[in-house]
């Protein structure tokens, strides 16, 4: 729930651009930076605004390629008494994939320890539960003629980003050896607001670098300059200074996927789910699949490098074929 919360407030800043995402660094890894070349240097910078637009334009094609893929998420939560110390950590392991159109992360172990057969089918009844209710969310703001992503939340325009707060210093520097444009982005204390979504709009400053040639969004931070609530608290409650930052890579040459996220601060979801303290999330095992319609069973064992081994009686989608194997899966002669 908290790394949700996390996710979407990343995806807010930038008007729901991807995330909430070849070769490339290593998850643990910085992503390497350096001095544009003296041809980028002389080359004209984007027009923000423009530049803005085109990284929503291009959002349902990335969301389209995405749906492809499955990678395993590696979670850990620190909460934090009031002196700073650690008082409680949990980590989970989960698959993320595509079910019947909506992102999912399937969870397949717990502080190392895979689900049982009665985790693992409660946790199969919870997710197509999920993609039930997205689905019910998508029809009733069609319904509306609203907008929303694949879960079926809201999306805000860049458009109207762009009323809520500016914009400024936009600049070029390489990153993993591409052109990257960064902008930061202050929220307007005097904007007028419709929604709650729009005050978490508002109520932000931060950072986000964009792929010059994809036109998406790689890497973000911010943090919040003011408390905020949604629904009068009881569906979230962040306090100031809360923060986050997370950053994309490129897989396969073809697909922006996420790297890392990190979080920190005071954040409550629906009254019960929240952390005081640091969230770390990291994906690896970036596999081209199409997923089927429906969860399977998992066997939920941890391999030994750290990742859910393969359930070859029970898998929960198709390899696609037009994919490279990997050097140990290379066929035999």
């Amino acid at each position: 729930m908290t790394r949700n919360l996390v996710l979407s407030a990343t995806m807010l800043l930038t008007g729901c651009f991807a995330t909430a995402q070849q070769p490339a660094a290593t998850p643990e890894s910085v992503p390497a930076q350096t001095q544009v070349t003296p041809d980028a240097q002389e080359k004209p910078l984007p027009d923000v605004r423009e530049l803005l637009l085109a990284v929503e334009k291009n959002q349902k094609t990335i969301e389209a390629q995405q749906k492809d893929y499955t990678y395993h998420v590696h979670q850990e939560e620190q909460d934090l008494d009031g002196k700073g110390n650690v008082k409680k950590m949990s980590v989970t392991d989960a698959e993320s994939l595509t079910i019947s159109g909506v992102r999912v992360n399937r969870i397949v172990a717990r502080n190392g320890k895979p689900l049982t057969d009665d985790e693992k089918k409660k946790e199969d009844e919870h997710l197509n539960k999920e993609v039930a209710k997205a689905h019910a969310r998508q029809e009733k703001a069609q319904d509306k003629g609203k907008d929303t992503d694949s879960r079926g939340d809201e999306t805000i325009s860049a458009s109207r980003i762009l009323e809520l707060g500016s914009f400024t210093h936009p600049r070029r520097e390489m990153l993993d050896g591409r052109p990257t444009i960064i902008v930061d982005y202050a929220g307007d204390p005097k904007a007028k607001t419709h929604n709650a979504s729009e005050g978490v709009i508002r109520d932000l400053v931060g950072t986000v670098w964009i792929d010059e040639a994809d036109e998406t969004m790689v890497r973000g931070e911010g943090h919040f300059l003011n408390d905020f609530k949604i629904g009068g608290g009881l569906i979230a409650d962040v306090h100031k200074g809360a923060g986050f930052s997370f950053r994309a890579q490129k897989v396969n040459g073809e697909v922006w996927l996420p790297a890392q996220l990190d979080g920190q601060g005071n954040i409550r979801v629906l009254l019960f789910a929240g952390i005081n303290g640091r969230i770390h999330l990291v994906t690896s095992d970036y596999r081209k699949f199409r997923a089927t319609s429906r969860i399977l069973g998992s066997n939920g064992v941890i391999g030994p490098d750290g990742q859910p081994a393969p359930d070859q009686s029970a898998p929960t989608s198709t390899p696609d074929q037009s994919a490279p194997p990997k050097p140990d899966e290379t066929p035999k002669p």
